[in-house]
């Protein structure tokens, strides 16, 4: 496994100009949550490469069935999830490896932006961090990837920004409809600062 996030890593930092401009503040240990805004099909390969831990990544079963890239999906031990509804079983399954330990990686727009602007979150990552009181990590990912293909994101080279913030804090006492809506806001709040902090960091760049 070492080796295929040292080869990712060399994919994301060489072949694509990934650029970290806060870095992932994860446990060295245990379970945590990593939720980020969703740009491309190649968003979980540039994330990973700016993290020591693997992540373990829910992601859409159209892109986990790519005959070319399941192999790799499987290997990562990614977590298909059906667009038709809830599907019940992805949700076990992340329950599962939050119980191991692992770093869970969510996009809880549910699909991929077409504009600059966040869509609304999905409450599910509220419900799991609720549950297993593991902490929930807020990351921001921008870059000229947005808006491609997956096939046209992967293969030809882009430039993306990353910048991860500190864990988000919320109430845990239930599960309520009302909490969940709560905590829901403080996650996309926490991804939207960050998004404003790298828009500030952007525009500097350029003058």
């Amino acid at each position: 496994m070492s080796l295929a996030q040292a080869a990712n890593r060399l994919f994301c930092r060489c072949y694509h100009d990934v650029r970290v401009d806060a870095g992932a503040p994860l446990p060295r240990r245990g379970a945590a949550i990593l939720v980020c805004n969703h740009v491309s099909g190649l968003d979980p390969m540039l994330i990973q490469s700016a993290s020591g831990r693997l992540i373990t990544w829910m992601m859409a079963k159209e892109y986990y069935d790519l005959k070319s890239l399941t192999w790799l999906y499987k290997l990562v031990e990614a977590i298909p999830v059906e667009r038709s509804g809830r599907d019940l079983a992805a949700t076990r399954s992340a329950l599962r490896a939050l119980g191991h330990g692992r770093v869970l990686g969510i996009f809880p727009e549910g699909k991929i932006e077409t504009s600059r602007d966040l869509l609304p979150f999905q409450t599910g990552v509220g419900m799991m961090a609720i549950k297993t009181g593991v902490p929930v990590f807020p990351a921001y990912l921008d870059g000229t990837q947005r808006g491609k293909t997956m096939v046209d994101a992967i293969i030809h080279p882009r430039y993306a920004t990353i910048r991860f913030g500190p864990a988000v804090e919320f109430s845990r006492a239930s599960t309520s409809k009302d909490s969940l809506d709560q905590a829901t806001e403080a996650i996309k709040n926490a991804i939207f600062a960050l998004k404003l902090a790298s828009d500030d960091a952007r525009s500097r760049n350029n003058r």
